[in-house]
């Protein structure tokens, strides 16, 4: 109802504020935390292959506390950013993100290669998969309707067959949060299956918890 969804937005709108002072007031924000992890035997048991891992999540959850965490619990974590328009800003968000020994890199400037030297040397490739990627992407489902996916893991993984992992951070009460890690179904090696098999993933747990994803993007504009 409409009503619902006005509810749904306020929660929404609460939610991300929140979680953009709490980014910004790293570390001091991170005292204190109660954070579990579900499924951390997935990512480590992946990294005993020698293979790196490629890790995707999305625009959901306190994705900055995910990243945080793997900084911290990973010999290399590294994600492929989008440099801001604003010199300031891109400087202010690459410093916070950096702190707990995240690296990042960005799009357009040796992105791929260095990706790639990542998974080589056994580390883990962050990949944020869940906005709309225009005409290059790959038309998957996603709340029942086609969406243009970014295809990049999937590629990674053909070329490399590094594994492949989902995983999100959700907020549970003050301060406490869990993290869920998913290992994404590859027997299919194309494609348009492996992102429709990380898409439902994420799209699982945005059902779960529908206030902690960032809807303000316009996930569908792009049409097949």
């Amino acid at each position: 109802t409409d009503n619902e969804v006005l509810v749904l937005l306020k929660k929404t709108y609460q939610f991300f504020c929140y979680h953009f002072i709490e980014f910004i007031c790293a570390p001091k924000s991170w005292n204190n935390l109660k954070l579990t992890v579900e499924g951390k035997d997935i990512l480590e048991s992946n990294l005993e292959q020698n293979r790196g891992v490629i890790f995707i999540s999305g625009h959901f959850g306190a994705w900055e506390i995910l990243g945080k965490w793997l900084g911290q619990h990973t010999k290399l974590f590294a994600g492929i950013a989008l440099r801001q328009k604003n010199r300031g800003a891109n400087r202010f968000f690459q410093e916070q993100r950096e702190l707990p020994g995240t690296k990042q890199f960005y799009k357009k400037e040796n992105a791929i290669e260095k990706a790639y030297d990542v998974l080589k040397n056994n580390g883990v490739l962050g990949l944020v998969s869940d906005q709309d990627a225009k005409s290059k992407g790959s038309f998957v489902k996603f709340f029942g309707h086609p969406a243009s996916t970014p295809k990049g893991a999937a590629l990674f993984h053909i070329n490399t067959l590094s594994p492949i992992i989902v995983g999100v951070c959700v907020q549970e009460g003050f301060k406490k949060y869990k993290i869920k890690l998913f290992s994404v179904n590859i027997k299919n090696k194309d494609v348009d299956s492996i992102t429709q098999s990380y898409t439902e993933i994420l799209e699982n747990c945005i059902r779960d918890n529908p206030e902690q994803y960032f809807w303000f993007h316009r996930r569908w504009k792009t049409i097949p």
